[in-house]
């Protein structure tokens, strides 16, 4: 007997009493998920989350003057955006379209990127990207070294469950949680090693 089949062995024999159905779809699957909306106000709540996360956060009126400072402020004159973000938004900064799409390279050799969101999650300090007109494709926000993302406040919402009846699971999402940060075996942080270094949210009034 090899040593898979004296695995398999043994998970059945751990399973034998758990009873059997023909399929999964005769599963019942528990969905009563914690769908508590008390506590502090949703806004305030991702701001301190997405500061613990040591991302950059502010709220504003103007979004096309909070761009703009945000990109000077940062240094960043050279920006990628998708085509789906306003003009506006973009001031006088020189500002690439990713159309035709941009080399690994290319996206490299610039100062940023600026985009919109598909929804923000209160609770864990999650922005999630869906790939729609203002987000992109994934890699204009995993190769520059600095986000600059703006969350519409009717965008945020409280819990997981709440975020997941927005989005549709059979588009390309891609979930934030502060900059890129990891840790190596002595837990020294490293920053930017699997996407931005830095993360500014600009948390802007409902259209």
């Amino acid at each position: 007997m090899s040593s898979r089949d004296r695995i398999l062995a043994r998970v059945r024999a751990a399973l034998a009493d758990v009873p059997r159905t023909e399929a999964p779809e005769d599963v019942e699957v528990p969905r009563a998920y914690d769908r508590d909306r008390s506590g502090p106000d949703v806004v305030e709540l991702l701001v301190d989350r997405l500061v613990d996360y040591k991302a950059v956060v502010h709220e504003v009126t103007d979004v096309p003057a909070a761009v703009a400072d945000a990109l000077r402020r940062h240094g960043a004159r050279r920006v990628v955006a998708p085509a789906g973000v306003p003009a506006e938004w973009l001031g006088d900064a020189e500002a690439v379209r990713d159309d035709p799409a941009l080399s690994a390279a290319g996206l490299d050799a610039l100062h940023g990127v600026v985009t919109g969101c598909a929804v923000a999650i209160a609770e864990t300090g999650t922005i999630v990207l869906d790939g729609a007109a203002d987000q992109g494709r994934r890699a204009l926000t995993l190769i520059p070294d600095y986000h600059l993302c703006v969350v519409r406040r009717e965008q945020i919402v409280r819990t997981v469950p709440e975020a997941l009846e927005r989005l549709d699971p059979s588009r390309p999402q891609t979930w934030i949680s502060g900059p890129s940060a990891t840790s190596d075996i002595e837990l020294n942080r490293v920053e930017g090693v699997h996407g931005p270094r830095t993360l500014e949210v600009l948390i802007a009034p409902a259209r």
